[in-house]
């Protein structure tokens, strides 16, 4: 398993709608709940995300590999975590 990243911020609407898919993809996927995940919110961990080359959040890495950035869609965040599995 590879690691998943997501960066966000308290506040986004889009972050908080991610949040709310990844509750419902863990559902019917129990197995990517188990993948390593980190959360880093950029405005309190500005030192990690400006390591990191994205524009728009939430965006998604598993491990170096950016693999969702923007607005999120169920399809799209369930791929970040069938990458990582």
């Amino acid at each position: 398993m590879k690691e998943v990243k997501m960066f966000m911020f308290e506040g986004c609407p889009h972050c908080k709608r991610a949040r709310e898919m990844m509750v419902e993809i863990f559902a019917e996927h129990p197995e990517y709940a188990k993948i390593p995940m980190t959360v880093i919110d950029e405005k309190k961990n500005p030192e990690i995300a400006n390591q990191y080359d994205y524009y728009f959040v939430p965006t998604f890495y598993v491990e170096n590999e950016k693999m969702m950035e923007g607005v999120p869609s169920k399809e799209a965040i369930k791929k970040v975590f069938a990458m990582a599995l």
